[in-house]
């Protein structure tokens, strides 16, 4: 799980679009480069998550799985991906 994007389900940061940047028995460890930086993650329940399976590709090969995050890794995926749901969204409109 490693490396993908989630969007948080519950708790006062509902709907916030994570990087996954560790992975223990029950829970995740989320950043977005911003407020939870890679090296100060935000730990939270599996459960209270939602894995974004269907990613583009640009966003797939800019996260790294054989090192550790950037912050502006981080940032930069997150945004781009909230830039094409917004056209997705656009677009079925």
């Amino acid at each position: 799980m490693r490396g993908k994007l989630a969007r948080s389900l519950s708790g006062h940061d509902k709907d916030s679009i994570y990087v996954i940047v560790k992975e223990e028995a029950a829970f995740v460890y989320l950043a977005d480069g911003r407020l939870k930086p890679a090296d100060r993650p935000k730990k939270k329940n599996k459960k209270h998550i939602q894995i974004i399976k269907r990613l583009p590709k640009e966003i797939t090969e800019m996260l790294p799985q054989d090192r550790e995050f950037r912050n502006e890794e981080i940032k930069r995926a997150i945004k781009l991906y909230k830039q094409t749901e917004s056209q997705c969204e656009q677009e079925v409109s």
